[in-house]
């Protein structure tokens, strides 16, 4: 008789063990807001659930480096739409829906330039009057987008000299006709 109480009383342990482990294991991953993931906040602008602060309290983009961009450039030429991005409330005023790629592109264009690209995260026209969906790139126009992008952090890889002649060197939307608002 005690060995069969002791035998069920092993296969409970087994089973609670199990049910913490399997639990443990589904709780959602949190994004470091000074050292983020690339994958989780992709991952967390596609499902809707990004709500990172920065230190003061803010929702915001997290804190990506040069170091960061090759990882996010894989991710420029999806055009999903995504529910939310961080700071890109007139990108919701103007009624344009959000792209991951097109988000992306923006936080690539604000490491590079070390500050905000834009007030959203939606690329127009040169010609653009104001930030009337009109103006908003089309899904081609973003795949060139993220084209010129990918040119030119490969570009990058190699030095400027004294004999480079690009002038759209360090700007890769230079010459497409399109900008960020």
């Amino acid at each position: 008789m005690k060995t069969t109480f002791s035998f069920y009383k092993h296969i409970l342990f087994v089973a609670l063990a199990c049910v913490i482990l399997t639990s443990a294991s589904c709780e959602e991953k949190t994004l470091d807001y000074n050292h983020p993931d690339v994958d989780l906040f992709v991952k967390q602008l596609k499902s809707g659930k990004y709500s990172i602060q920065n230190p003061q309290g803010l929702e915001n983009v997290p804190r990506f480096t040069h170091e960061d961009i090759g990882e996010l450039l894989k991710y420029a030429d999806d055009l999903t739409p995504i529910p939310s991005f961080p700071l890109a409330l007139v990108s919701y005023s103007a009624g344009g829906k959000l792209r991951l790629g097109e988000c992306i592109l923006w936080t690539i264009e604000s490491i590079r330039l070390g500050q905000s690209a834009s007030m959203g995260c939606k690329m127009v026209h040169t010609n653009a009057d104001n930030y009337e969906g009109i103006y908003f790139l089309s899904d081609e126009e973003m795949a060139d987008a993220a084209a010129r992008y990918h040119r030119w952090w490969e570009n990058r890889k190699y030095p400027r000299t004294m004999w480079t002649i690009d002038p759209c060197y360090d700007n890769p939307l230079c010459g497409s006709g399109y900008m960020w608002w």
